[in-house]
C-alpha cells in the first residue's frame, strides 16, 4: 500500500522467486526523494547486495510517475547541516559512494523521471522505459549541478552534446529520445514497462550467478579504471570461475540438451 498521504517516503520490497522487487512509494509527491525515501532505497539495495538467494532486482515506482527528483525543500537543510547519510547497512542508490552494488538492476520507467531519475536509470545495467516517460536535468534551474553520476555516465553513453544539451539547459527529452541517447533498451507501451522488466530480471536471474558478478565487475572495473586494469584481471577472473559448480553444471547442460540449475557455487 502506497503512503501517498502519508508525506513519508519508503520502499516497497517483494521477492519472486530469485527477482527482488524495489518499489518507490511516495506517489502523493510524485515519489520526490526526501531522506526517508533515501534511506530505505538505500537499505532496500543494501538488503539485496547480502541476500545470496536474490540474483536480479527490479527498481519502479507505485503510482502515474517514476520520480519528480530530489524533494530539496526537505533535503536542503539536511544536507547542508551535514545531517543526511546513507545507512551503514545500505549502499548508494546512485553508485556514487562506496562500496557500491555488485549485482544486477534492471529499472522500470514511466511517467515524470527527472533529475535523480535519469541518474538512477545511468546507474542501472538494463533500463526499460514506458512510451510516456518525460524526462529533464533540472538542476541549473534549481541552482544546483547534477550530483548523482549524470556528469560521468550521461556524456558517455549519449555523447558530449546531446548530454550538455540537456544537462545545461534543463530542457524536457522524451522516451524516443532517452532510447535515441542510448539511455535506454527499449521503450514500451505505458502499463508494460514493469512487466517487461522482470522479464529480463528473470532471464538474468537463470544464469550463473557467479558469471553475472564477474561480467559486472570486469565491465564496471574498465570504466572507474581503465580497459588496462580490467584487461589484466580477466584471466584470474576466469580461472576464479573454472572451478565452480556452476561451469560443470552449464556443461552438463549443455550436453543434456536441458536448462541449467545454476546455484552460485
Amino acid at each position: 500500500m502506497s503512503e501517498a498521504n502519508s508525506g513519508v517516503g519508503r520502499v516497497t520490497r517483494e521477492q519472486r522467486g530469485n527477482v527482488f522487487l524495489i518499489g518507490l512509494d511516495r506517489a502523493g509527491k510524485r515519489n520526490a526523494f526526501d531522506s526517508a525515501l533515501l534511506s530505505d532505497l538505500s537499505l532496500a539495495l543494501g538488503e539485496y547486495e547480502r541476500n545470496g538467494e536474490l540474483r536480479c532486482a527490479v527498481l519502479f515506482a507505485h503510482g502515474e510517475h517514476f520520480t519528480s527528483g530530489l524533494d530539496l525543500m526537505e533535503l536542503t537543510p539536511k544536507l547542508t547541516s551535514g545531517a543526511f547519510h546513507y545507512p551503514a547497512t545500505g549502499i548508494d542508490p546512485w553508485g556514487v559512494a562506496k562500496p557500491r552494488r555488485t549485482k544486477p538492476l534492471v529499472i522500470a520507467i514511466q511517467g515524470i523521471c527527472w533529475t535523480a531519475g535519469i541518474e538512477l536509470m545511468l546507474n542501472a545495467d538494463v533500463a526499460v522505459i514506458a512510451g510516456n516517460a518525460r524526462f529533464a536535468h533540472l538542476e541549473v534551474l534549481r541552482g544546483i549541478a547534477p550530483s548523482g553520476g549524470s556528469t560521468v555516465r550521461f556524456t558517455r553513453a549519449a555523447g558530449w552534446v546531446d548530454a550538455m544539451r540537456y544537462m545545461l539547459t534543463g530542457e524536457e527529452f522524451s522516451a524516443a529520445d532517452a532510447l535515441r541517447m542510448r539511455l535506454a533498451n527499449e521503450v514500451v507501451e505505458p502499463g508494460q514497462e514493469l512487466g517487461r522488466a522482470l522479464e529480463y530480471a528473470q532471464r538474468i536471474a537463470k544464469a550463473a550467478p557467479l558469471a553475472v558478478k564477474a561480467t559486472l565487475h570486469s565491465a564496471s572495473q574498465a570504466l572507474a579504471e581503465g580497459e588496462d586494469a580490467a584487461l589484466a584481471n580477466l584471466n584470474d577472473l576466469l580461472l576464479s570461475l573454472i572451478k565452480t559448480e556452476d561451469v560443470r553444471e552449464g556443461v552438463m547442460a549443455m550436453l543434456q540438451k536441458r536448462e541449467p540449475m545454476f546455484k552460485g557455487q
